[in-house]
């Protein structure tokens, strides 16, 4: 048995980034087959889900149970599992489904760990791009292998900021975030992934990723990359049931951080 079969922590990263990668090949196999997938609606009809999301899902769930079978599990498409361990994997099987069923490349598998609530470890894979984004608490982030660091440089007036909503949102409140954003001298990107912008913020790609409304299997594994890669983010609450429910999300370099706390009302 190696150190790193006897390190809780590590153990399970190397899993995780193993079942983004295997998860992601799955999902580019249908995404490359997606005219064949029968979409279906959720909570509206901007909220799609297809097999190859539950699929997805289901393969990340048995590969997880199969090492770690004491561990929570809680994926968008089935639900939370209650574990034992202290341990809990948090897992959006496509996070971007519109993009991903309309033929475009921002989609990705988002793997976070909680322990004792604490997201200590995210994955995000972007099969198309072929980009894996890997974090640990105390261990930094990196993207395919090489470390990341947001640029304290950068602030909201001389980059782009990330920003998403959805129908939990109403029209007004999101044209009044994007008016002050705006006001403020900066300028916003959307790309339907919230999961893929919160790991752009920690590869620098974007200053800062902010949504009114988002769920935890879409952010907390982007926060764990923000995190190590020396940004800041609110909060996400998740203790008991409130980790299944959705809350506003913000990570953020440092130069924009106190522009985009204030435009966020936090």
């Amino acid at each position: 048995m190696s150190e790193l079969d006897n390190d809780p922590l590590l153990s399970r990263l190397i899993l995780a980034e193993k079942v983004a990668r295997a998860g992601g090949a799955k999902a580019l196999e249908y995404f490359h087959q997606r005219d064949t997938l029968v979409v279906e609606t959720k909570y509206d009809l901007q909220d799609v889900v297809s097999r190859a999301d539950r699929e997805v899902e289901q393969m990340i769930d048995q590969q997880i149970r199969a090492q770690f079978a004491e561990d929570g599990f809680l994926g968008e498409e089935y639900g939370l599992q209650e574990g034992s361990s202290g341990y809990t994997w948090v897992v959006d099987p496509i996070d971007g489904t519109s993009p991903f069923l309309n033929g475009m490349p921002n989609w990705c598998v988002s793997v976070a760990v909680l322990h004792d609530g604490v997201p200590v470890i995210g994955v995000i894979f972007a099969p198309y791009y072929q980009e894996c984004y890997v974090a640990a608490i105390g261990h930094g982030a990196t993207l395919n292998g090489k470390r990341l660091q947001v640029d304290a440089t950068r602030t909201l007036q001389n980059h782009v900021t990330g920003f998403g909503a959805n129908s939990h949102v109403s029209p007004d409140e999101v044209g009044k975030i994007l008016a002050s954003l705006l006001a403020a001298g900066g300028n916003f990107i959307r790309i339907g992934s919230g999961a893929l912008m919160l790991a752009w913020v920690a590869a620098g790609r974007v200053v800062g990723y902010y949504e009114p409304y988002m769920h935890a299997w879409d952010c907390l594994a982007g926060y764990c990359l923000v995190k190590e890669a020396g940004g800041w983010y609110h909060p996400f609450n998740t203790e008991g049931e409130r980790l299944l429910k959705g809350a506003q999300v913000l990570a953020v370099a440092p130069g924009a951080e106190a522009d985009l706390k204030r435009i966020a009302g936090l």
